[in-house]
């Protein structure tokens, strides 16, 4: 799951070399906290947030496969 969070973020991005991806597990949810640069923000939440939810989909389509709970926190 973090392996596909970054190959999402790194193909979005100018610098992918500064995109960090942090695994939190909890007692029923994980949840991935989605680093980038700066300037590289705007590029991975996109107009109105609709490439965040993009990946918030495709993520959460692949949890659902693992019968697992994820969500993803942009920082």
């Amino acid at each position: 799951m973090k392996e596909l969070i970054e190959v999402l973020a790194k193909s979005l991005v100018d610098h992918p070399e500064e995109v960090r991806v942090k695994e939190v597990s909890g007692e029923r949810s994980i949840v991935y906290e989605l680093s980038v640069a700066p300037d590289d923000m705007g590029k991975v939440i996109g107009k109105q947030g609709r490439i965040a939810k993009a990946i918030r989909t495709v993520v959460s389509a692949a949890a659902v496969k693992e019968n697992k709970r994820v969500m993803i926190e942009i920082i």
